[in-house]
């Protein structure tokens, strides 16, 4: 029997580590308290869209990978990686997830083992909390029986270009020989490391990337609506400054943001500073704010493109495309187009959703799931951009649609009105 390596949750960062991992040599065991997508998994059925049908099976088919619900199968393990979710409850940072993984693997612990957690967390979660969790359940003492690092995940679903094994892994461990380990673990899986000298600021450092981009996200969405306001084509804009080749980064407007990371990481690092320094983080909360309004004001632009066009909403036809939160994936948690169907459905409108990487969700009554041919493109009073998902003929959806509102800037013409 080859190391065996425990992946606690497998979900989109979990499942694809797990089968990474596999390829470079070790026995895994992927744990998850959804039944389902332990069944499905072991059916080498996939459901993330990182790793296909045909990757899973040939992972099972290599006899060393298993999915379960059953810590116990996690026994005698030699590495543990925790990658379980980590969202805001009522506005504060809910552990439930790692608290729970990390009682039930503390009984398992052995000597010379080592635990890395992965999930977004506000900085001190593994030295403060995980590690008391780890060492009253073992009764071993982290840095003198065994090993315990933080490496934060940076799974881009979707993206075709940069995955796990070609993006830099950023590795710490509670002490030298911790980070020691936690480094050669991540070796053997990614092409490379980047080492900083402690959890915490592990911690810090994948708060900040996602800080980074929603603060960006909210400047360009209220900019979005101001140019309009001014009659200036922001997308124009942005394509202008684009053009400079230093100091600047392309970021687009849209609906809002969605997903695990945007709408809930700046809140763990503004809740940790509120709490350890009792200081407001102004830039978090006030892009939060702004991008918390993005679906309301997607709705008021079409209601007054409607009026334009002599139709109220409670009368009209839309076609909405799109209900991820991000292109070319299917993930829908705390998607801004669910926030907009919601709203448009509450108003009365005759609603259509279409979405070719959503299999299923629970939509308000009257919500019918549709593809977007030209029939149903042409019977909609207006169609709605969300999701640029590269899977639209966005071609056919300018030529065969009356009206176009255009979130993502994919259709131009005399029918379409960009956000």
């Amino acid at each position: 029997m080859g190391e065996r390596l425990v992946v606690v949750g497998q979900g989109y960062v979990g499942l694809p580590l797990a089968v990474s991992a596999v390829e470079a040599g070790f026995d895994v065991v992927g744990i998850d308290v959804d039944e389902w997508r332990v069944k499905r998994l072991n059916a080498a059925e996939s459901y993330i869209e990182d790793v296909d049908d045909r990757t899973l099976e040939d992972t099972r088919a290599s006899g060393r990978y298993r999915a379960s619900t059953c810590y116990a199968q996690a026994e005698r393990f030699d590495f543990c990686v925790i990658t379980v979710p980590t969202p805001l409850r009522d506005g504060v940072p809910d552990l439930t997830h790692v608290t729970d993984a990390g009682r039930r693997i503390a009984p398992l612990l052995r000597p010379g083992a080592l635990v890395v957690l992965e999930s977004t967390t506000y900085p001190g979660t593994t030295e403060e909390h995980l590690r008391g969790l780890l060492e009253e359940g073992s009764g071993l003492r982290a840095c003198e029986d065994f090993l315990l690092g933080y490496s934060p995940e940076r799974i881009d679903p979707g993206n075709g270009r940069w995955h796990l094994e070609n993006t830099p892994k950023v590795v710490s461990g509670v002490d030298p020989a911790s980070l020691r380990a936690v480094r050669a673990f991540y070796e053997r899986i990614v092409h490379q490391t980047v080492a900083v000298s402690s959890p915490r600021v592990a911690e810090l450092c994948k708060l900040l990337e996602n800080t980074f981009r929603h603060v960006n996200i909210a400047l360009v969405n209220e900019l979005s609506v101001f140019a309009h306001q001014l009659g200036i084509d922001v997308w124009e804009a942005i394509d202008a400054a684009s053009t400079k080749p230093f100091g600047y980064m392309r970021f687009t407007p849209g609906p809002g943001v969605g997903g695990h990371c945007l709408p809930v990481d700046p809140s763990y690092l503004s809740w940790k500073v509120k709490r350890s320094l009792g200081h407001n983080f102004r830039f978090v909360e006030l892009a939060n704010d702004i991008n918390a309004q993005m679906p309301a004001h997607v709705v008021h632009r079409l209601t007054l493109a409607l009026n334009r066009l002599g139709k109220p909403v409670s009368q009209s036809r839309v076609l909405l495309l799109g209900l991820a939160y991000k292109k070319n994936t299917g993930d829908i948690r705390e998607s801004p187009a669910i926030e907009v169907t919601r709203a448009l459905s509450r108003l009365g409108a005759d609603l259509r959703v279409a979405d070719p990487h959503v299999e299923s969700h629970p939509l308000p009554a009257g919500v019918m799931m549709v593809e977007p041919t030209a029939w149903e493109l042409a019977q909609a009073d207006a169609v709605v951009i969300l999701t640029d998902h590269d899977r639209f003929d966005y071609e056919l959806v300018q030529r065969a649609s009356g009206f176009v509102f255009d979130t993502r800037n994919r259709c131009r013409g005399p029918n379409v009105e960009r956000l």
